[in-house]
Parts: structure tokens; C-alpha cells; sequence
């Protein structure tokens, strides 16, 4: 019998949580509106024309899709479910997107229904400095007119209890990241950008709006800037500078938290077959980091 909340006595492994914990695989549909893209085009000030039905969805766009919105009543105290398929059950969950992956072998297309296949592709305990981690990674396969157009993997990393995590105590709002990549795209995150991303994306989670949370509970000193942005920012560099390319692969990693109100900037070097991407600030050169392969 696996160990109930009440049980945790900081001594259990989370291991123990999911032992009888087996998620099958979970289907869902989507007409693949062209409303969001367009939504998200005008909250990152992109110069392009309204989105049409069968314009193909820029690489990793389809986060705006397929967008699970539980009852209020559902949501724990920081935003996210309380109880879902791939929510390991573990206590007083705290949850970070760590990287992922994916595989496009054509883009999805708008205005044509599509859908996906999501499972649990492996769970890994794992042991950090702020105690024991659970990675799980969840596999996503997106299908169109019975093609698979891709295949995704996100690694969500969670860890039991409450307690504040140790971040930088302030932000340096001044400081311009220092780099001499040869692509560059500048953003100052401000807190109108993360609360329309985050309606965008249907996510609830209290560290990208509600900043008195984020400092009491969490631990960090301000509102925290969404994984998927960073990543969605840091493609808009290929879709820019090579627009004639197509991405095929991509895989990022999610090393550091950045804040609303510090200046950041995409950077990116093309490679022979792709390009390698990063975040950086005026503190580390490398907060995110993304490697893209062209087709």
C-alpha cells in the first residue's frame, strides 16, 4: 500500500507514492483554431499577417492547442491541479519544467483537426541538492488526416513539500545581456506578457502573477517567466533568420528561472545542420539553452 499525505515524514522516497501509480494513455482532439496563433503573434509584437486556416503552426505553436481547463474548485494552492492523469501523487507537490524534445516530421496545420496521444513515457527519482526529485517525462504523439506530424517528450520535474527554494534575492533591471551571437532578440518579460502567455496557455500555476506568493511561498523574488515562453522565444530566432528552413528536431533544456522586469535576449550561432540557441541575461550567458536541426 503506497503512502498516503498524512504519512510523509520527510523520510519516505517518492518512489513509494507510485507504486500502484499506472496512467494509460490519454486521447484528445482539437479543430486547431486559428484564433491563438494569432492571439500569440500580437503578445510577442510579431510583424506577420493573420493566421489562416491550413498555414502550417510554427514549431512548438501547438502549446496553444489541446488546453485542459479544470473547475476552479480542482486547483491546488498553487494553481495547478490538485488530481490529473500524469500528476504523479505525490504530497504538496512543487513542479518545474525542465526540458524536453521533439521530432517534426511535417508541421501541423491549422484549421484541420488533429489529435493527440499522450502517455507516460518513463518516472526517475532522482536525488539534487534541494533533496530528492522525481522526473517524469510525458510523451505526446500529434496526428493529422491519420499522419503523424510530430512527436513530443517534456521532462516535469517535482519535488515533495513547501519549502522556499534559495533563488537571487534581487534583479539587476537594468543590465543588458552581454553576447556577440550572431542572432539576437531582446525582451524585457513585463507582467501584462506572462498573464496574457498564460491565458494563452490555459496555466493557472501562482508563480507567473500572483508576486507576494512567489516571494512567501516559493521563494523567489519576483514573478517567474514561463519555460515554454523561453523556449517559444528562442525559435523565433530560426523562424526569422532562416525562414526558408525547416526544423525537424528540437531539444531544450531549462537551466535557471528568469524574472519579470530583467532584460534578456534570445541569442543564437547557425550550425551547418541547425542552430544552437540560448537566453541569456547580464548574470549567465546560458539560463536556457536549445539545439534545432533543419530538414
Amino acid at each position: 500500500m503506497s503512502p498516503t499525505p498524512s504519512d510523509l515524514s520527510g523520510t519516505a522516497s517518492l518512489g513509494s507514492y507510485l507504486e500502484s501509480w499506472a496512467p494509460v494513455s490519454v486521447r484528445d482532439e482539437d479543430p486547431l483554431h486559428a484564433g491563438p496563433v494569432a492571439a500569440l503573434s500580437a503578445v510577442f509584437d510579431l510583424p506577420y499577417s493573420a493566421a489562416e486556416a491550413g498555414d502550417p503552426i510554427p514549431p512548438m505553436w501547438h502549446w496553444l492547442h489541446f488546453l485542459n481547463w479544470p473547475a476552479h474548485g480542482e486547483l491546488g494552492v498553487d494553481g495547478h491541479p490538485m488530481n490529473g492523469h500524469f500528476l504523479p501523487p505525490i504530497p504538496n507537490r512543487q513542479r518545474m519544467w525542465a526540458g524536453g524534445r521533439c521530432e517534426i516530421t511535417e508541421p501541423l496545420r491549422l484549421g484541420e483537426p488533429a489529435e493527440r496521444i499522450s502517455s507516460l513515457s518513463s518516472v526517475t527519482s532522482k536525488h539534487g541538492r534541494t533533496g530528492e526529485l522525481l522526473f517524469v517525462t510525458e510523451r505526446r504523439e500529434f496526428r493529422q488526416s491519420g499522419r503523424t506530424c510530430l512527436v513530443e517528450e517534456q521532462d516535469i520535474v517535482y519535488r515533495s513539500g513547501r519549502s522556499a527554494a534559495q533563488h537571487p534575492g534581487e534583479l539587476d533591471e537594468s543590465a543588458l545581456p552581454q553576447t556577440d551571437s550572431l542572432w539576437q532578440l531582446p525582451l524585457r518579460p513585463d507582467p501584462a506578457l506572462l498573464f496574457r502567455f498564460s491565458a494563452l496557455t490555459a496555466n493557472a500555476h501562482r508563480i507567473h502573477y500572483d508576486a507576494p506568493y512567489c516571494r512567501n511561498d516559493e521563494g523567489y523574488p519576483g514573478l517567474v517567466v514561463h519555460g515554454p515562453l523561453l523556449v517559444l522565444l528562442m525559435l523565433e530566432l530560426p523562424r526569422r533568420h532562416a525562414p526558408g528552413k525547416q526544423v525537424r528536431s528540437l531539444s531544450y533544456r531549462l537551466r535557471r528561472p528568469v524574472f519579470a522586469g530583467e532584460r534578456i535576449s534570445a541569442c543564437g550561432t547557425p550550425t551547418g545542420s541547425g542552430a544552437q540557441l540560448s537566453i541569456a541575461t547580464h548574470q549567465e550567458a546560458q539560463y536556457a539553452t536549445a539545439e534545432v536541426t533543419f530538414g
